[in-house]
């Protein structure tokens, strides 16, 4: 079980890395980590697991974070029209919408054990392609939270962190063609 000891810190070299494509079909090792990854998130969500364990919330969790560059992740959004839950080996996204989103409350993330303030511009709709654990490849469209967290995912396995994104010079200046989405529990 993954716990807030085994999860690196910014400023670890593998945060910004562009992490190694997985080899398909997963071996026995990366078949753990999967599970590992979803079983965190998952776990994380809930309060008396979160509690027993010391382990912050999130909703999702890449490999980079717990120092293994390989390009997989692990998503668990809990939504009023059903929850989404999966974990996404070589993910890609090969479309978006123009039109951009944000968190009005701001993006967290498992890594950075500081508040960074500020918007963080993403698309508001994206196509995604990847490969589950199984091997089987998938093909979605996502938007709101769900479009947000695979991007912030997405970004861990290219080296890449959420207040990359923010506008240094004016954390809050309006992002054009941009809707801010309002939602508390945002921690990745």
């Amino acid at each position: 079980m993954i716990l807030m000891k085994d999860i690196i810190r910014e400023g670890h070299p593998t945060l910004r890395e562009k992490a190694k494509e997985v080899v398909l079909p997963l071996s026995d090792e990366d078949k753990q980590l999967a599970h590992d990854l979803l079983e965190y998130v998952v776990n994380s969500q809930d309060d008396e697991l979160a509690e027993k364990y010391d382990i912050r919330p999130g909703i999702g969790i890449a490999a980079p974070q717990i120092n293994v560059s390989k390009r997989m992740f692990a998503l668990h959004i809990e939504e009023e029209d059903g929850d989404v839950s999966f974990v996404a080996i070589n993910p890609k996204i090969v479309s978006h919408s123009v039109e951009k989103t944000y968190l009005a409350s701001g993006e967290g993330c498992l890594s950075v054990d500081r508040e960074v303030p500020g918007y963080v511009p993403r698309y508001a709709r994206v196509t995604v392609t990847g490969f589950y654990p199984t091997g089987e490849a998938f093909k979605m469209r996502l938007d709101g939270l769900t479009a947000i967290a695979f991007q912030h995912e997405l970004d861990h396995l290219n080296g890449v962190m959420f207040y990359d994104r923010i506008n240094e010079k004016d954390p809050f200046a309006e992002i054009p063609n941009a809707k801010a989405l309002d939602r508390d529990d945002s921690e990745e």
